[in-house]
């Protein structure tokens, strides 16, 4: 029998990839939505011209999709195939929800910022495995995962995988700039607890810096587990089962029952269960009836917009550039958090003058102009907390099948997400930026992604937790192997840590 991986997504190939280096047979079940045919024959058509050739009129077009999008949707080329509606998923959807449900072939990573760190050892303690045990699967993951950048200061604070011998993708005019700042003060900031280098993207190096990362690569030079996908799907060992939506589990002596929406159900040795955290809560509930509720820990989000007070050598929103992240800021100070607070740093995308002339420039007549040039000195931080100052997400399951959520405000949240803020804006006026504190705006929880720990790994697990190769409390054949069986959501980027913690599963499983 095979072993059955459910899901696609991160999680899913990383831990397929080692249970197929181990000679196990996997069948992967996944709900397999893809790019629809038109959506791919626009991306067709832009990739097979040079970016230089592209008019502004065909950026526009390919730019509007997400612009015109719901709040909380989330587009890539122009589709929503990779992101659920959030009432297919929930039976109450609250206005404060900002998390959704993938069933696309390689799930979210198709949305994606592509950021990647390792966690830091201090964010791990009381955790059933350290940095160390993860630090192979780190190296393992990063043979089929692109991750561009270099050697540099971050690497003291977080060492669980070293940059060497690898390059990065160009940073914008302003980020070079401002880097060469931090390297200036970096005595000064070391000080303050303030560790800054440059980003590391899952991205191929290759990079056209075309600038429309945020709307879906043309190229596909944006990692998505899709491209991984497709390589499994070469190997002889691998079966993959497209439009196969798992609802329920059944564990045997000898074997694993998966029932299938459609009524069917499939046997293997064992399940492998990455479907997202919403997903895996509604599968496992109505696997276990006695599991009445789940509760996800977030890592609330926050932007911090700041004008850089330098002169551009260069219009910022004139190519090549790029829209991901151009920096990470380590925030190490224990009078703000025990836990690092992680920041992502971005420059000129053209998201900053839609929002500032629609926040700010209609209140003052004739005043876009002016708005849409002060968006050219913008440099926003996306500042992450560690899931212990964040607010919680309380699931059950609905009698229709779907969720219905539930808040747990953490009353220190906004406390220490305003030290953290305050920190962040003293430590970027060494370099020259001023921070615009009083728009700092906080993401609805689950906006950040970065989301988990319903059923917490655990050395000796209780009701409600899982063993150390993601077995939740009664169960011998399954295995949780995305962000829900993380014992916290550190501040620091998550996709890479659950991609290890998946392939260290898979390599271990019995």
């Amino acid at each position: 029998m095979p072993d059955i991986v459910i899901g696609s997504g991160p999680s899913g190939v990383a831990a397929a990839k080692a249970l197929l280096a181990r000679g196990r047979p996997v069948l992967m079940l996944d709900g397999g939505k893809v790019l629809e045919p038109e959506a791919e024959a626009r991306r067709t058509a832009l990739a097979n011209d040079d970016p230089g050739t592209w008019g502004q009129a065909a950026r526009d077009a390919w730019m509007e999709p997400q612009f015109a999008a719901a709040p909380g949707q989330v587009r890539r080329y122009g589709s929503d195939f990779a992101m659920e509606d959030g009432a297919d998923t929930f039976a109450n959807l609250p206005g404060w929800m900002g998390l959704r449900a993938s069933r696309a072939a390689g799930g979210l990573s198709n949305l994606w910022g592509s950021a990647v760190l390792p966690y830091a050892q201090k964010d791990m303690v009381d955790w059933p495995i350290s940095a160390d045990d993860l630090a192979p699967h780190y190296r393992a993951v990063a043979g089929f995962l692109p991750v561009a950048g270099i050697p540099d200061e971050i690497e003291t604070t977080l060492p669980a995988f070293p940059m060497e011998g690898r390059t990065g993708i160009e940073p914008s005019t302003q980020a070079r700039e401002l880097l060469a700042r931090v390297d200036a003060r970096r005595a000064v900031l070391s000080g303050m607890g303030v560790h800054a280098g440059p980003a590391r993207q899952a991205v191929d190096t290759s990079c056209h810096l075309c600038g429309l990362c945020l709307h879906g690569c043309p190229f596909g030079f944006i990692w998505s587990a899709r491209d991984t996908l497709a390589d499994l799907r070469q190997d002889p060992g691998f079966t993959y089962r497209p439009g196969a939506v798992v609802t329920r589990i059944e564990e045997g002596p000898d074997r694993i029952t998966l029932h299938l929406g459609d009524g069917t159900t499939v046997t293997g040795a064992r399940a492998f269960l990455g479907a997202g955290v919403l997903e895996t809560a509604r599968i496992l509930m109505a696997s276990q009836p006695s599991l009445h509720e789940l509760v996800l820990k977030d890592s609330q989000h926050a932007f911090l917009p700041m004008l850089h007070r330098w002169r551009n050598s260069t219009r910022p929103d004139r190519g090549p550039f790029h829209t991901l992240p151009q920096a990470f800021v380590e925030i190490d100070a224990p009078e703000v958090s025990p836990f690092l607070v992680h920041s992502q740093l971005y420059t000129w995308n053209e998201h900053f003058p839609r929002d500032l002339v629609e926040n700010y420039a209609r209140k003052v007549p004739g005043s876009a102009p002016l708005f849409t040039a002060l968006a050219r000195r913008l440099i926003v931080a996306q500042l992450f907390l560690h899931s212990d100052h964040s607010h919680r997400i309380s699931l059950s399951l609905a009698s229709d099948g779907r969720l219905q959520a539930r808040l747990e405000a953490n009353p220190a949240m906004e406390r220490i997400l305003t030290a953290a803020a305050g920190h962040m804006g003293r430590a970027m006026r060494k370099v020259g930026l001023l921070p615009l504190i009083f728009a700092a705006r906080p993401g609805v929880p689950g906006s950040s992604f970065h989301v988990g720990a319903s059923i917490p790994m655990s050395a000796e697990p209780k009701a409600g937790e899982s063993d150390p190769l993601g077995r939740p409390l009664g169960w011998d054949r399954l295995h949780l192997i995305d962000a829900s069986s993380l014992p916290a959501i550190p501040a620091t980027t998550i996709t890479f840590s659950v991609m290890a913690n998946a392939h260290r599963i898979g390599t271990l499983a019995p």
